[in-house]
């Protein structure tokens, strides 16, 4: 057990993925004594198996038009991208309840350049830290293409251009020689497809556990295998938190744990409206297929991202509770489908085989904020698939609300009271 004299501290992060190490290193940066726990290890979660993607392009919201007609729709398929997986669940009833409210063009318009100025903002952080003695990202900035199979997929991705170029996001249209000049291993069948020049990839697993090696270096505390067991209130604010490890006493808690800060919050009688969509992943040798930068098979929702040696295919959004559950016709989908846009042939064994779950509001827009009716708490979790993408914006941003200082992106969008 941990001294009480010793475990007061200013801001208590609970959580180990990017947005908390990215939040602890800006409390630290900022003066404050600042610890992090989490349950399992650094980067165990959502940050590790994901594509990696920083991207402007991706700032259409989860909930948008058509959206939840397609998740009923593919709710018994095990090929399908997206799928509900039916439960008594109220907390699920009135999530999909909300999510349907969303699933609007006005929402989706309002909702768009939020996401592009915290993208934006995340993008020019990320430069900043990856030029950290220390800090290891792999960093590149060479765009991401989006491939379509279809003419009418092809055509949806063409309105969406329109859509996001009205905020400033720009695109290049690319026909089908172009495609085969830069990437020889697309099928010719293909429709066409989408470069958007200022997506980005890291390696997030490298970044945040770099990250979070600079902030003990700085005189930051970061406690893996430490599990939130519950909280004290006294009139309106934490006054402590119990954990595996004993008692902390912080003055601000910064809750930042993806899925899991749905239950912690439940310990202060608090609901937030995040569901896990889970995703899976896999990856390949590159000697196989090795694309020059990061793919996005449209119509199949798969991300394919080149890291060194390896490729790695990721996809699917499946509504299935908090289960880790790898379900091995999900994984085979992912390559099946993947078929429809290469002709390299993919190999029926699937190295590093992960799934990890995503934590989606219903509007698609994380909740960064503090919290009224407990004061000293703020949530910076909800971030569906663009957890990596927004990571530091959103550990700074919650960093700045924890220390009461002015924050770099208005975010009157991302308040909790929104859902109530």
């Amino acid at each position: 057990m941990i001294n009480l004299a010793e475990n007061k501290a200013d801001v208590l992060v609970i959580g180990g993925g990017v947005i908390g190490v990215c939040a602890t290193y800006y409390a630290a940066k900022a003066g404050s004594r600042v610890m992090l726990v989490e349950r399992s290890s650094i980067c165990s979660g959502c940050s590790r198996g994901n594509a990696g993607w920083l991207v402007p392009s991706h700032c259409i919201p989860l909930a948008s038009p058509g959206a939840l007609a397609k998740g009923l729709k593919w709710m018994w398929s095990s090929n399908s991208p997206f799928s509900i997986r039916p439960r008594l669940d109220w907390g699920l009833l009135q999530w999909l309840i909300a999510f349907a409210g969303a699933c609007n063009e006005k929402r989706v318009r309002e909702s768009i350049p939020v996401l592009k100025d915290l993208t934006f903002r995340s993008l020019e952080l990320y430069r900043e830290l990856c030029c950290i003695d220390g800090v290891k990202c792999s960093l590149r900035s060479n765009g991401s293409l989006m491939l379509f199979a279809t003419s009418r997929g092809f055509e949806e991705g063409r309105q969406d251009t329109q859509l996001l170029g009205d905020s400033g996001i720009a695109s290049e249209i690319w026909g089908v020689e172009e495609i085969l000049h830069k990437e020889s291993s697309i099928r010719p069948e293909i429709a066409g497809g989408i470069l958007y020049p200022e997506d980005g990839q890291i390696s997030p697993h490298e970044f945040v556990e770099s990250l979070a090696a600079v902030v003990q270096r700085m005189g930051g505390t970061i406690l893996p295998s430490t599990q939130v067991t519950g909280f004290r209130l006294e009139r309106g604010n934490i006054s402590s938190v119990q954990t595996t490890r004993g008692e902390f006493r912080p003055q601000t808690v910064i809750l930042a744990a993806g899925v899991d800060s749905a239950p912690i919050a439940r310990k202060l009688g608090l609901r937030l409206p995040i569901q896990a969509g889970k995703g899976y992943s896999f990856s390949i040798p590159s000697t196989i297929f090795n694309p020059s930068r990061p793919l996005l098979f449209s119509e199949a929702k798969i991300a394919v991202t080149p890291f060194g040696d390896r490729v790695r295919f990721g996809g699917t959004l499946e509504l299935s509770g908090l289960d880790l559950t790898i379900n091995t016709a999900r994984l085979t989908a992912i390559r099946d489908n993947s078929s429809r846009y290469l002709s390299a042939m993919l190999p029926t064994k699937l190295d590093e085989q992960w799934s990890g779950l995503r934590p989606c509001t219903p509007d698609g827009l994380p909740i960064i904020s503090r919290i009224p009716s407990v004061r000293n708490l703020v949530v910076a979790s909800g971030h569906a698939m663009l957890g990596v993408s927004l990571g530091p914006v959103s550990g700074k941003l919650a960093a700045q609300l924890a220390l009461d200082e002015h924050t770099d992106v208005e975010i009157p969008a991302l308040r909790f009271s929104r859902f109530f």
